[in-house]
């Protein structure tokens, strides 16, 4: 077995920093089997490969890197990972900070001469922040089958690739997407590691924290239809404009998100049609991301939004319709298992996050934890996501402790059964 030599988180990210940058946007655009995110996963596989590690990609693209020394059965395994790929413009550490943390917790296991009673496997899901198709974690949505496999190969992209077409160009069988229970009897316990997207470790002065839970989020479309029309030769009193109520309906998502202790909206993507600067758009799509703890918070919200959005297509003589896309609950991570974290990391605080992981849709499936590594800009889903040195080191020694205590054991704790 090749170990490299003096491998650190540093070093990994370093080697990866020109991959995928953005240079409209600024930062990294790596969406799921784009030619960054490609790059990436065979930077991993070579990094895995480097480590001796067996490697194989399961039928729903998630790649899986073996460490079993001992030739323990894979199943009730250790798991471990995160993803490569990335939103539009996004920054450096979400996603492949956690990959790279892994690959340096083998080595610091290596280095500390564990001897493990249990297999333990890195993975790289795809498509977690469902830039690509809308449908976020959904390697994860189809590996647990909370994803109906014929819906997501219809999944079309902006170019009008299906999901189906992509895997098949990238050597998956459609066909075979879907819940894989070879691949979920081979997780005893997953941890992941991630970049904190808040600052909670910033006010708390602390490099790492375990998390306690994420908060439930969605994605809608709302939809404005008007008249297509001239942009000179057409009276503002003749006008049925949809950019207008989709405007107003913006400010509306502020207003309602305000009067909701606790909650978040956005609208982060308007798209009109025709898009031209001197037509007047005939139709107007915006997509809307709404958050909450409470989950039934999240649904009387999107309840009023889209009662104003109609309220304001009304008023321009327009109509507004809204289609979900996607609803995750809040999750709650095992308590048993983050108290084990919490004895592994004496004085490790605990968070709470708004975003979402593929962690936490396993959490449904498989005792599931998360480790958050500090952030000092605070900032994260943009350039100015940071993570400094010492900080990459620290995440990957606190992960590489959790992973030797869970693989030396003599059996894994039970989860919590309420």
């Amino acid at each position: 077995m090749t170990i490299p030599v003096a491998t650190t988180v540093t070093s990994l990210m370093s080697a990866i920093a020109d991959v995928g940058t953005d240079p409209t946007r600024g930062g990294y655009s790596r969406p799921v089997y784009s030619r960054a995110e490609l790059d990436l996963r065979e930077w991993f596989l070579a990094e895995a490969a480097a480590r001796g590690l067996d490697t194989e990609t399961d039928r729903n693209g998630i790649i899986w890197a073996w460490w079993n020394p001992g030739g323990h059965l894979l199943e009730d395994a250790v798991v471990t990972g995160s993803h490569l790929d990335s939103v539009p413009g996004g920054g450096a550490f979400d996603g492949p900070l956690g990959v790279a943390s892994a690959l340096v917790a083998v080595d610091l296991l290596e280095a500390r001469g564990v001897q493990p009673r249990r297999a333990l496997a890195l993975t790289v899901f795809p498509e977690e922040e469902g830039s690509r198709f809308g449908r976020a974690c959904l390697g994860s949505l189809l590996l647990t089958g909370a994803m109906d496999p014929a819906t997501a190969a219809r999944l079309t992209d902006d170019d009008g690739t299906t999901y189906a077409e992509l895997c098949t160009a990238n050597g998956l069988d459609p066909s075979r997407l879907g819940r894989d229970e070879e691949a979920l009897r081979r997780i005893g316990r997953f941890v992941e590691l991630h970049v904190e997207q808040g600052r909670g470790l910033i006010d708390l002065d602390n490099p790492v924290a375990v998390a306690s839970s994420i908060i439930g989020h969605g994605r809608w479309r709302i939809s404005f239809t008007g008249q297509g029309n001239h942009a000179g030769t057409t009276l503002l009193a003749d006008r049925r404009d949809p950019m207008i109520p989709a405007s107003r309906t913006v400010l509306d998502v502020r207003r309602i998100a305000r009067a909701h202790r606790g909650a978040r909206a956005t609208v982060g993507r308007i798209v009109p049609t025709p898009g031209g600067t001197n037509v007047i758009a005939s139709r107007v799509d915006l997509w809307l991301d709404v958050r909450h703890p409470d989950d039934a918070v999240t649904a009387r919200m999107v309840h009023e939004i889209a009662e104003a959005a109609s309220m304001a297509a009304a008023r321009e003589g327009c109509g507004s319709s809204i289609v979900q896309e996607s609803l995750s609950g809040s999750v709650t991570f095992d308590p048993v298992f983050r108290d084990r974290l919490l004895n592994d990391l004496p004085g490790v605080p605990v968070l709470a996050t708004g975003a979402g992981h593929d962690a936490g849709v396993l959490a449904a499936h498989v005792p599931t934890a998360m480790l958050f590594v500090r952030n000092p800009s605070g900032v994260s889903h943009s350039p100015e996501e940071h993570v400094e040195d010492a900080d990459a080191e620290l995440g990957a020694e606190a992960l590489a402790d959790v992973l030797a205590d869970l693989l030396t054991c003599d059996d894994l704790p039970a989860p919590d059964a309420a």
